[in-house]
Formats: structure tokens, C-alpha cells, sequence
């Protein structure tokens, strides 16, 4: 006889509830289909209910000192890392189907973002300016927006969701959170984390559920004062337009076709390595991930086959094989999006390298596509698949020429040994962040994470989202010396 499947509940206000249809939906492993377990299937009521509970957790936690907020994130900093294996890993690797080395690494940067956060609570600076009035003193205070709802995505669904959550909390916010519907068992367990670190219970609720059901009515809802999402461009517009209804503020980072150059100084063997760490991992489901690659002549050939090399070479084994580097897409609907781009692509003239079909299930084979037609899907949308083109650019200002033509700008990367060369194409790059000497996704709990054009608003990280969550207040007062 086959087991039941196991309910997990949703925190409203800390409390864990079904929702109030209790209906339940099925969490799948990307990796075979399994059915991991079922949780509620949210809905506009639940939304209601969570806001109601946050802007009274609001109160409690904003009112709470500093190092109170301070001593919470850093508790949950601490319990991740002690308990991070046990907690999340085996979620990780089996409702997204991360490798384990990719879930090791997004727990130990989850716990880095937990710390950063926590030092947040203390710098909530203000400032004074002087006043033509010598009677009269000017200051401004930084202050909590209130409710925060967070949307977060499926492919780094611990990390996103810490960073897009607790900063929030340090700045004194109360949270809502939607986690994508095909990984809420990472949402919960982190919930019950913030919970078991000494959160105040109703500053929290995790509602599990669908995207037009749960996720559309807390981006609407006019009880809050703020929505942060990390996902699709098409989602992020809606949540902005849905933002701006009710004039609230809207922190988006959202989808990518990041640009790698490859300069003609650049080393073809080394430089194919790094660009295929920047494709090929987690599946090409990063949003950063340098998906379009623009070599100079010189060095064009031996760099393609090289990374066709590496490619071909890459271990895919059981997700738990420490030498696996990559695993399944997400689910059909991802796969076959992958593989349209890619014969759409090569019915139009590009050249396909290498891979272009699925492996088995839902594994996409590493895909390399030479020369696809600059105005075709594969070359100008977001593919979140192992999938990447190839272009040859006759010098730098071709290169940088073509990887500007595009409506994204989330991040970009410039190999070259060539430190000013590299910066002079850094600072011509229309993109959020460029990195020299690396592939296009790289992470820092410091750093203002973002985009320009349909890549985002806002930016996340440190300092930066503290400022993203916080409003500013000028209180003046009449003071006769």
C-alpha cells in the first residue's frame, strides 16, 4: 500500500493553517515527478486574512529596539548554519532540483544574507540640513513602510526569498510571503526558522498557492505598502501596474539575457570555462546568466569549441552526486519553451553546436547555438534553460553595440586580460552590474542587486535595501536659540 502523502500547513501570523477552501495542491520533484507533498491552495480569503494579521505584527516589530531586530536575524543566521543540511538541503536539492553542491552554496549564501541583514538594524540613518530660519531645525528620519508582501521565484527559492525578506524585517517591515508554487517547502521551513529565532508571530505569514489566485490578490491588496517580487518580466509588469493602482512602492528584479564578452586578448580554454560556470549551472535557470556570448574574430573559433568541449563534458549524475553540475528544468512547460527557442533559431539559419534536445524527463542536453538571427526569440527573450548563443564581433565597439541591442540589462560580464579595456567596456555596458574576469552571475549580500529596462526597478542588497524598504520623513521644528 502507497503511503499518504503528507499535508504541510502555511504560517498565517505564525500560526499553521490550510487554506480556508482547504484545498491542496501537489508539490512534484522536477527530478521524476515524485510527489513530495501537498500544501494549501491560497486564495484571495487567506490573502484578507495574512495583511489583517501583518499591519498588527507591524506594529509589534517595528516598536521593537535595534538590537531586538538585530538579535533575531542573527539567531536565524545562526540556526541556518548549525542546521542548514538538516532543514533545507534535502528540500532543495528535491522540490528544485539543485544539485548538492548548488544547494550547499545557496544555504551558506543564505546565512551570509541573514548577517547582513541583522547589521541593517542599526544603520537606519537619518540626517539634519541647515535652514535659512536659524530658529528652525530640519531633520529627516528613515522609517518601515509597513506591510511588505514578497513574491519569490522557484530557481534559488532559499537565498532570493532570505534576501527579499530580511532586509525588510530588519528595517522594521511585517511580511507577507508567496513563494513560487512549485517550491513552497523551502518558504515554510524558512518560516518556521524566522519563527523558531524569536520573530514576533504575526509579523509573519507564508501563504502557499497559485499565481492568479494568491499571488495577484496580495500584489493588489491595498493593505499593503509595499511589494517586492524577484521573476518573469510579464509577472513584474503586472505586479507594477497592480503597484501603482494604489501608488504603493514596488522593488522588481526580474528576467535577464545577460551579455558576456570575450575579448580578443582573452585565453580561449580559460575563457570557456568561466562562460559555461555561466550558463550551464543550475540549468541556465539564473536570471543572470550569461545566455548571449560575443566574441571577437580572433579568437571566435577556438573559443566555440572549446566551450562546445565543456559542454559535451559536463557530469550529470543523481542530484546528491557531489560531481554533478546540473540537473532538470522546473517543470514541461520550461523544457519545451527551451526547445522551441532553439528550432526556431536553427530553422532560421543559426547553427546549432551542440545539444538542441531533451536528455531525458525534463533534463535539457547542454545546448550551444552559433549565429542564431539577432531578432529571433532564442536571441532576444529570456530562455532559463542550458541553452546560449554564440556571435562573433569584429572589435570592441561591435561588441558592445551588440550586446546593448537588447531590452533586458541585468547583468553582464568581460573577459579580458586587459584591466582597461575591460573597464572601458564596463562603463559602456547598459546593465545593473558588469563583472571583469567572470561570468555574468555572481552574488554579494552587499551589493545593489538590479536591472535596467525590463530587467527591474529598485535594486537589493545591503545599504541599498534598506533604502528600498524604508521611507523618509522631515520633521522640522521651531527652536529659538
Amino acid at each position: 500500500m502507497t503511503a499518504p502523502v503528507s499535508r504541510v500547513p502555511m504560517w498565517l501570523g505564525g500560526e499553521p493553517v490550510a487554506a480556508q477552501t482547504d484545498a491542496w495542491f501537489d508539490v512534484l520533484a522536477p527530478a521524476d515527478g515524485t510527489v513530495l507533498a501537498q500544501v494549501p491552495r491560497a486564495g484571495r480569503e487567506d490573502v484578507d486574512a495574512a495583511v489583517t494579521v501583518a499591519r498588527q505584527g507591524f506594529f509589534t516589530w517595528s516598536g521593537q529596539a535595534p538590537a531586538a531586530r538585530e538579535a533575531v536575524l542573527l539567531k536565524a543566521a545562526e540556526l541556518m548554519a548549525g542546521e542548514g543540511g538538516a532543514r533545507f538541503l534535502d528540500t532543495l536539492i528535491d522540490e528544485s532540483g539543485s544539485v548538492i553542491a548548488k544547494a550547499r552554496n545557496e544555504i551558506r549564501y543564505s546565512v551570509d544574507l541573514l548577517r547582513t541583514a541583522a547589521g541593517e538594524c542599526r544603520r537606519l540613518y537619518g540626517d539634519t540640513f541647515p535652514n535659512d530660519n536659524p530658529e528652525r531645525l530640519s531633520m529627516v528620519f528613515r522609517e518601515p513602510l509597513g506591510v511588505v508582501g514578497v513574491v519569490s521565484p522557484y530557481n534559488a527559492p532559499l537565498s532570493l526569498l532570505v534576501k527579499m525578506t530580511a532586509f525588510p524585517l530588519a528595517a522594521g517591515n511585517a511580511v507577507v510571503i508567496k513563494p513560487s508554487e512549485e517550491t513552497p517547502l523551502t518558504a515554510l521551513a524558512f518560516g518556521q526558522l524566522l519563527l523558531d529565532a524569536g520573530l514576533p508571530p504575526q509579523a509573519l505569514s507564508v501563504l502557499t498557492g497559485f499565481g492568479g489566485e494568491c499571488g495577484a490578490p496580495l500584489s493588489g491588496h491595498p493593505g499593503l505598502d509595499c511589494i517586492a517580487l524577484t521573476g518573469s518580466t510579464h509577472t513584474g509588469i503586472a505586479v507594477g501596474k497592480a503597484a501603482m493602482e494604489h501608488m504603493r512602492r514596488c522593488q522588481l528584479e526580474l528576467g535577464g539575457k545577460s551579455a558576456l564578452l570575450v575579448l580578443a586578448d582573452a585565453d580561449p580554454e580559460e575563457a570557456a570555462a568561466i562562460a559555461a560556470d555561466g550558463i550551464f549551472t543550475h540549468a541556465g535557470q539564473i536570471c543572470m546568466a550569461n545566455s548571449r556570448i560575443v566574441v571577437e574574430a580572433p579568437v571566435f573559433r577556438d573559443f566555440t569549441a572549446a566551450l562546445v568541449r565543456r559542454a559535451e563534458a559536463l557530469h550529470l549524475g543523481d542530484l546528491r552526486d557531489e560531481n554533478s553540475r546540473y540537473g532538470p528544468l522546473i517543470n514541461r512547460a520550461a523544457l519545451d519553451k527551451a526547445l522551441a527557442q532553439v528550432a526556431d533559431a536553427v530553422a532560421r539559419g543559426a547553427t546549432l553546436l551542440t545539444g538542441g534536445e531533451a536528455l531525458h524527463g525534463l533534463t535539457m542536453k547542454p545546448t550551444v547555438v552559433e549565429a542564431p538571427p539577432l531578432d529571433c526569440a532564442l536571441w532576444r527573450e529570456e530562455t532559463f534553460a542550458p541553452v546560449v548563443s554564440v556571435v562573433s564581433a569584429e572589435n570592441l565597439d561591435e561588441a558592445i553595440e551588440l550586446a546593448n541591442d537588447s531590452a533586458y540589462g541585468l547583468s553582464a560580464a568581460v573577459l579580458t586580460h586587459h584591466l582597461q579595456r575591460g573597464l572601458a567596456a564596463a562603463r559602456r555596458l547598459r546593465s545593473g552590474a558588469v563583472h571583469i574576469g567572470m561570468h555574468a552571475f555572481q552574488s554579494n549580500a552587499l551589493a545593489p542587486i538590479g536591472g535596467l529596462g525590463l530587467s527591474g526597478l529598485g535594486r537589493s542588497g545591503g545599504r541599498y535595501s534598506t533604502e528600498e524598504f524604508t521611507e523618509l520623513k522631515w520633521i522640522s521644528v521651531e527652536a529659538p536659540a
